[in-house]
């Protein structure tokens, strides 16, 4: 009966800790694994670009013009050309007059 608040925080440690962080790093797994030529891609120093070739562990970011850099597929952070609904997002109303009158004091 005594380890039941010592067992309760380890619980709660584990829900609210390990699962969130092994949850993301399946998606960082799948997100890599799904890599192909054409996606563009921001790397964990920021460099943003797009492959150009993957060759097993490594690919080929096409930075600027003709600057290729290789990298490793673990750099990759994630895509920047994913389609995130923003076709479903509302557009918010521009500020300001409903007509055009000038305003009054």
């Amino acid at each position: 009966m005594e380890f039941l608040p010592l067992i309760a925080i380890f619980a709660i440690m584990y829900f609210l800790m390990i699962r969130p962080q092994q949850k993301k790093m399946r998606q960082q797994r799948s997100l890599v694994d799904s890599l192909k030529t054409g996606d563009e891609v921001v790397l964990n120093s920021g460099i943003f670009g797009v492959i150009s070739e993957v060759d097993g562990d490594v690919v080929w970011l096409e930075v600027a013009g003709d600057l290729e850099l290789k990298v490793l597929r673990g750099a990759v952070e994630g895509r920047f050309n994913d389609d995130t609904n923003d076709d479903d997002a509302e557009e918010e109303p521009e500020v300001g007059l409903e007509d055009d009158s000038p305003i009054e004091n």
